[in-house]
This record gives C-alpha cells, sequence and structure tokens, in this order.
C-alpha cells in the first residue's frame, strides 16, 4: 500500500475583480502520484508549474477542487479531528524560505519545540530532551538552542528546519525547494544528512524542486510537472533518456562543470 497517493486531482483557484467579474484558473489538470513508505521521489518543474500547490494539497493545507488525497488509503476528507492530528504527525512539510518559515523572535529551543507542544503529549523536560537529540541528529551544538534565527547561518537555520520537520517521527517529509536557496556546499550537506536520516528512520521523501542536477543525486524515482500535469515518470538512473519537451528543456538548463582554467606558461 502507498504511503500517500494523489487520486485525479484537479485545482482551481477562482478570482473577483472589483467590478464583479469573476475568472477561473486551473492550476493542478488531474494529477495522480504514490509514494511508497521509505523512498525518495522528485517532482521535478520550472517555477510556476504548481508543484508547490500540490506539495501543499499533500500536506492538507488546501484542498483539491476535486479528486482525492489519501494517507495509508484513507482519504484526508474522511479522517475526524484525532485522525488528521495523526496525520500531521506523520507528514511534515519544509519549505524554501527558512527565515520565513520560522518566527524571528522565537528561539531556536521554541522553533524546535512547536511541533511537540501541539502534536505530543511530551512534558516540559521530555520535550527539552527530544529538543537536544534533535540538534545532535542535525549535527548542531546544544548551545545554538538559545540563539534566534538572525544568530544563526543559512545552513544551520535549514537544519533546524530539518530538526522541526523531525520533532514528531514523521514518516514522509515533503521538501519544497528546500535547498534552493543553499550554496553548492551546503547543499550536498543537507542532502547527505536527509539521506541519513532516511537510512536510518526509513522516512520517505518528496522532493520538489526545479533543479536536474539534485534529482541526480538524491531521487530514485522523478516526476516531470509541466503546466500543471504530470508529464513523464522516469527513473533517476535512466533520466538521460527522458522524451517529453519539458523535461529535455529542464535538462539542457543544467550548467555544465566549470572548466579546467588552462595553466599559462612562459
Amino acid at each position: 500500500m502507498s504511503l500517500i497517493s494523489a487520486d485525479n486531482i484537479v485545482k482551481i483557484y477562482q478570482s473577483h475583480s472589483l467590478v464583479g467579474a469573476s475568472a477561473r484558473k486551473t492550476v493542478l489538470h488531474d494529477i495522480s502520484l504514490s509514494i511508497r513508505q521509505g523512498e525518495t521521489v522528485a517532482l521535478l518543474g520550472r517555477s510556476g508549474c504548481g508543484k508547490s500547490t500540490l506539495a501543499r494539497l499533500l500536506v492538507g493545507l488546501e484542498r483539491p477542487t476535486s479528486g482525492e488525497v489519501r494517507f495509508r488509503g484513507v482519504p484526508l476528507t474522511k479522517l475526524d479531528r484525532s485522525g488528521m492530528k495523526a496525520f500531521r504527525r506523520e507528514v511534515q512539510l519544509i519549505f524554501q524560505d527558512s527565515p520565513g518559515a520560522v518566527n524571528a523572535r522565537s528561539s531556536v529551543r521554541a522553533i524546535i519545540g512547536e511541533p511537540l507542544r501541539h502534536l505530543t503529549s511530551l512534558d516540559e523536560t521530555r520535550r527539552e530532551e527530544r529538543i537536544q537529540e534533535l540538534l545532535r541528529l542535525v549535527e548542531l551544538p546544544p548551545e545554538i538552542a538559545d540563539r534566534l534565527p538572525a544568530q544563526v547561518s543559512g545552513g544551520q537555520l535549514q537544519r533546524i528546519c530539518i530538526a522541526r520537520a523531525l520533532a514528531v517521527n514523521p514518516k514522509l517529509i515533503i521538501l519544497d525547494e528546500a535547498v534552493s536557496n543553499l550554496d553548492i556546499h551546503l547543499q550536498a550537506s543537507a542532502l547527505a544528512l536527509l539521506t541519513k536520516l532516511q537510512q536510518e528512520g526509513g522516512i520517505a521523501y518528496l522532493f520538489v524542486t526545479h533543479d536536474l542536477r539534485l534529482v541526480q543525486k538524491f531521487a530514485a524515482r522523478c516526476l516531470v510537472m509541466d503546466e500543471g500535469q504530470i508529464v513523464e515518470e522516469i527513473k533517476t538512473a535512466d533520466l538521460d533518456s527522458m522524451k517529453h519537451p519539458a523535461s529535455r528543456l529542464l535538462r539542457e538548463a543544467v550548467l555544465p562543470p566549470l572548466p579546467v582554467r588552462a595553466v599559462e606558461t612562459n
């Protein structure tokens, strides 16, 4: 059974002008996908193709216009209050904009502890133990817990967001361009950490990105989105054989390795 699936998802936004006219925009067209426990699936597409909208639907932040999102075979619309709370423990989202995803006035301790306060029954002592455990897990020093977001580096803040997502032991983490704002070295470090955590805990990832280079390093299977549709599904090992025009454009957009500089001799 799939861990999470989307069945024939359609999402339409309707806007109204000041003169009363309305406009409908279909952002997602008949999307279906599934993710199994412990696997990493990439959702690859250019900006504006609908992939972030799909991510929000999968975590229950928005509802589809038609179609259903299912978790362990159960439609999200059928979950009662306790069922939805359990779902929010099991499925977490990490955003691209780490500074925008945290309260600038909250300490790192409060940021990581937020899901523990709302989604668990741990008392204050056990919450602190869990926070320290999570900091060790993402390889951050314990004293960072007392700092504010402005007092840590970009790479550290992204690890703090990863720690927050891991706090309640999720089965699926959706990474919405979560490493796109990091430099190449921090990207490699973050992906290595996520891979290690997956090997240790069996977490599944949906890796939402526009960067085929990152897909090659991190995912086993790739879904290509274009104009609100999944236009191709392919194993990462076969990315050189992508056929859809949108897929080929994404492949051609990958920058080649830097050339070796010629050494001038006299």
